[in-house]
């Protein structure tokens, strides 16, 4: 398993609105990824839109259900969410709905997790949200299960959150389903990847990058581990236009989104907003992403389209500007 270059749709609102639009669009983003140079393609595991892309009304999809739509529908590209929530399901019954993915998709799933965070969804569809203490004793009781489920093994725990007991996961079509863990927190997530996971998708602005990547090494090396066994990912926000005045009107519409205000913002303030987004011409977002985020020692680079990825084409330049970082 690689994640050099993954390809996240966070959005489902469309231009017309029409529902049943939805899904031949996401197909279609899918599609153009995998043939131009992407190694996975993810989608977030939430069922309201978050702050700072949309209203929580907006169209979210579930998850898995999509996933396996999309198995279908490619051919080589590996699936992924960045990162499935672990107070939506239970541990068990998530190992199941991977190795099911896999199957489906003969052998392309990345079983990513997370502790979760969006506490509205959590209140208005019943899910317990808990204390931050709470989400991660759960994610880590959870990765006990999940970890030896999806490696052939059967877990045994009487946990304060969950227990198994000699689980069965079959079928299965491989021993190695990868485990990503995705976040910014530099002991209790990164500790956790340390311990379980193949990759950890670094989720933080990107002048942190260095920082974060010393937290990832002492981490493994407090679990006796290689760090250069840990893959790592960063998670950007990509606007590409044809020019760099096109590109710049994209960010600016984007802050207006999210209820700043660029106009107003000094260079300071407009850096700081824009820390994690990469803007500009093809030609200038990978110069931006190699040096500011491959130069630091990440791996690989996993970017959204977050304004621009539902139109034809959008994606394949995205990855004719990209692919060649990551070869």
């Amino acid at each position: 398993m690689s994640i050099r270059l993954g390809y996240q749709i966070p959005n489902f609102s469309y231009p017309g609105g029409d529902t049943a639009a939805i899904f031949p669009t996401v197909v279609a983003q899918a599609r153009e990824a995998e043939a131009g140079g992407f190694d996975t393609v993810l989608l977030m595991d939430h069922f309201y839109q978050l702050p700072g892309i949309g209203a929580p009304e907006e169209p979210m999809m579930e998850a898995y259900t999509t996933l396996g739509a999309l198995a279908a529908s490619t051919k080589s590209i590996q699936l992924s969410t960045l990162v499935t929530g672990n107070t939506y399901r239970n541990p068990a019954m998530l190992a199941k709905t991977a190795s099911t993915l896999d199957v489906i998709s003969n052998g392309r799933a990345v079983l990513a997790i997370g502790a979760g965070w969006y506490e509205l969804e959590h209140q208005q569809m019943g899910y317990e949200f808990g204390t931050f203490t709470d989400r991660f004793e759960r994610l880590d009781e959870s990765l006990q299960i999940i970890e030896p489920m999806l490696r052939g093994r059967h877990p045994e725990l009487d946990g304060k959150w969950y227990s198994a007991h000699g689980t069965l996961n079959n079928p299965r079509v491989r021993d190695s389903l990868p485990i990503m863990l995705g976040g910014s927190g530099e002991k209790k997530t990164f500790g956790l990847a340390a311990r379980f996971a193949d990759h950890l998708n670094i989720i933080c602005d990107a002048s942190e990058l260095p920082r974060k990547l010393d937290a990832v090494k002492q981490r493994c090396t407090e679990v006796d581990r290689d760090p250069a066994t840990l893959e790592t990912s960063f998670l950007a926000f990509g606007m590409i236009a044809d020019t760099h005045e096109q590109a710049d009107a994209l960010v600016r519409d984007h802050l207006r989104s999210s209820g700043a205000d660029p106009d107003t913002m000094d260079d300071d303030a407009f850096a700081a907003a824009t820390d994690r987004i990469f803007y500009g011409t093809g030609e200038e977002v990978a110069e931006k992403l190699q040096h500011r985020v491959l130069d630091t020692g990440v791996d690989g680079i996993i970017i959204n389209l977050v304004r621009t990825g539902h139109l034809p084409g959008a994606v394949e330049q995205a990855g004719e500007a990209l692919a060649p970082l990551v070869r």
